[in-house]
């Protein structure tokens, strides 16, 4: 599936949603392995099918197998941090966080890729799976490397966009389904 056939799924209703998607895509603000890397990860996070295949299909003419990874694994590391550590720090015995995760995370210390482009795409990962803990830590990160505001803030837009895209396409079929019946 390509970027434009993913277009063409977004309901009218989300024209909005198509607008951003498109301009996203455009945009050259950020480093061709950090956006490709981003949008993959952030697919990855929605759960959308159609999404996931879309930006598997732009990442795969743009990154190496390697990047490819890497983006994949963001995704998935962080989908178990996200709930982990979400928890610890909503719970109000505060005794959790003085317990162990216990929790394998090697890739996160040798990602394979660019130690900034991996938080970026962690902290995209965890801003769509609304984990404020991760968000502050990768954050940290990213400030502690000399990431510019502005690119932690284009990256989260990006995952926001992706995230709005899959939701729309969810409620087009929603609305589809409901017409049908």
């Amino acid at each position: 599936m390509s970027i434009d056939q993913l277009k063409d799924m977004v309901p009218d209703f989300a024209k909005d949603v198509r607008l951003n998607l498109s301009s996203m895509v455009a945009d050259e603000s950020l480093g061709e392995q950090t956006k490709y890397g981003l949008f993959l990860a952030a697919a990855v996070a929605t759960r959308n099918p159609a999404v996931i295949a879309a930006f598997t299909r732009l990442a795969s003419d743009r990154l190496t197998p390697a990047a490819i990874a890497a983006a994949k694994a963001a995704a998935s590391v962080m989908a178990m941090n996200n709930i982990y550590y979400r928890f610890v720090h909503l719970a109000s015995n505060k005794e959790y966080g003085t317990m162990p995760a216990r929790l394998r995370m090697n890739v996160i210390g040798n990602p394979g890729v660019d130690k900034a482009d991996f938080e970026l795409w962690s902290l995209a990962v965890s801003a769509i799976n609304g984990c404020g803990a991760c968000i502050d830590a990768h954050e940290k990160v990213l400030q502690e490397a000399g990431v510019a505001a502005g690119k932690i803030q284009t990256a989260v837009r990006f995952a926001a966009i992706i995230q709005s895209v899959a939701v729309a396409i969810e409620a087009g079929g929603a609305a589809v389904l409901a017409a049908a019946e």
